[in-house]
């Protein structure tokens, strides 16, 4: 039977899907549009909009399934499955999409997904050998990192100026922009940080 984390999981998939819909329906306008349409959070590409606050949802999903499986105790196999599969699943279609649409240098979605596939090779192998590798906190950081960049850019391709047009007089436009610089490479570094961390602990796995 599921419990409610394992529950939240799933639907984190099954945001997944529904943000990938969204996206892969033709929108009105251009993803890069800057351009100011009506009020202040007016979206600018409604399907857009939609697939924004299904990934902002999943990531709320992201943080719940695990604080609730470890403070009600109930933790399950299924579970330490499942949550890292469907937070891959979740980065890894914010980032493809972001580098489609030119927000996101392709690099910076190859490193993310092979670190990805890197840490999961690695933890087969730690569980090969009967050696549990449990997430760390830098992967934690990493992860907030990655979901930070996500939506600060899903949020311009749904809301365009619109989003900081009553702060537009404070240059609030232009402290997005270096808000999202730093997400991205924040986000680089901790995947890289995170990634060696994890082949170093591995070492004497790999050396047999």
């Amino acid at each position: 039977m599921l419990n409610l984390p394992n529950t939240l999981t799933l639907s984190r998939i099954i945001l997944v899907i529904v943000y990938t819909a969204a996206l892969a329906w033709d929108g009105s306008k251009s993803p890069l549009t800057n351009e100011i349409s009506g009020g202040w959070l007016e979206p600018v590409s409604m399907t857009a909009c939609i697939a924004l606050w299904a990934f902002v949802v999943a990531a709320i999903t992201d943080f719940f399934d695990g604080y609730l499986a470890r403070k009600y105790n109930l933790v399950t196999s299924f579970g330490k499955l499942i949550d890292p599969l469907a937070d891959k699943i979740l980065v890894g279609a914010g980032f493809i999409y972001l580098t489609s649409v030119g927000m996101c240098p392709f690099w910076v979605s190859i490193l993310i997904i092979f670190r990805e596939f890197l840490v999961t090779g690695l933890r087969q192998l730690a569980v090969a050998k009967g050696v549990v590798m449990a997430a760390d906190k830098l992967g934690k950081w990493k992860t907030t990192a990655q979901l930070t960049y996500c939506i600060a850019c899903m949020a311009h391709l749904a809301y365009g100026g619109n989003l900081f047009e009553p702060l537009r007089s404070l240059s609030i436009g232009e402290t997005a922009w270096w808000f999202r610089e730093i997400a991205l490479w924040l986000s680089v570094i901790l995947t890289l940080w995170s990634g060696a961390n994890y082949c170093i602990q591995s070492r004497h796995l790999i050396r047999g």
